[in-house]
């Protein structure tokens, strides 16, 4: 059963531009669904070139999802960037805590994931692996895995025993970017037998409509199962 595209409440329309299997796209997905800000989704095959496409490249030069298009003058990119333009536009729940050592820990918790690892494994770096060095498709899965895991680690070091959210007891934007490493290292059959307290907050996050609803396997141009 397909997710519905979004929920109630903004004067206009938002377009978020997206892939099924983008993490990045996945977080943005989710913040848009917890601040219940209604969207329009727009997807782009990038395994069939389109984000090369000049229309796409008018919405992003970079080429990449997510791209947020219809709050701001230009569209905006990036999913910290995004995720924290929405935080400040619809306040209200909150993903950035109050006090200024809360916000640069959930922002360095976000970057260990969006800066530390999906950069090093997205389709484009790996396609590179396998150009320039002559990487085969297993080391390019094992090269991913490699740096999920590592990422996993730092957050289990993170994460105090107990913990149902990576801080305190409310969503912040450090559990979106959990949520979306555990699919990824699931995608690349990372076990999390090493990562107890992870896996447990891992298991919290996954049961709340919001983050389940908007998992890539939901997605209407996902592949049916």
């Amino acid at each position: 059963m397909r997710a519905p595209s979004a929920a109630p409440y903004t004067a206009f329309m938002l377009i978020l531009h997206s892939f099924w299997l983008s993490l990045a796209t996945y977080r943005v997905r989710i913040a848009l669904r917890v601040k219940g800000v209604a969207f329009e989704e727009r997807t782009h095959d990038l395994t069939q070139g389109d984000q090369d496409a000049p229309g796409f490249r008018a919405v992003n030069p970079a080429g990449a999802v997510p791209a947020l298009e219809g709050g701001t003058a230009q569209p905006l990119t990036q999913s910290l960037a995004i995720i924290e333009w929405l935080d400040e536009t619809y306040p209200t729940p909150a993903l950035l805590p109050a006090d200024a050592a809360g916000r640069a820990r959930v922002r360095a918790m976000f970057l260990l994931t969006a800066a530390d690892t999906h950069p090093l494994v997205v389709p484009r770096v790996r396609a590179q692996l396998a150009k320039r060095f002559g990487a085969s498709e297993a080391a390019t899965v094992d090269w991913a895995a490699h740096w999920f895991r590592e990422g996993l680690a730092a957050y289990e070091a993170l994460l105090p025993d107990g913990a149902t959210r990576c801080h305190g007891e409310a969503l912040s934007i450090a559990d979106l970017a959990l949520a979306s490493h555990l699919i990824g290292a699931a995608r690349f059959k990372v076990a999390l037998d090493a990562f107890p307290r992870v896996a447990a907050v891992g298991a919290a996050l996954m049961a709340l409509p919001e983050i389940a609803a908007a998992h890539p396997d939901l997605q209407v141009d996902a592949p049916q199962r």
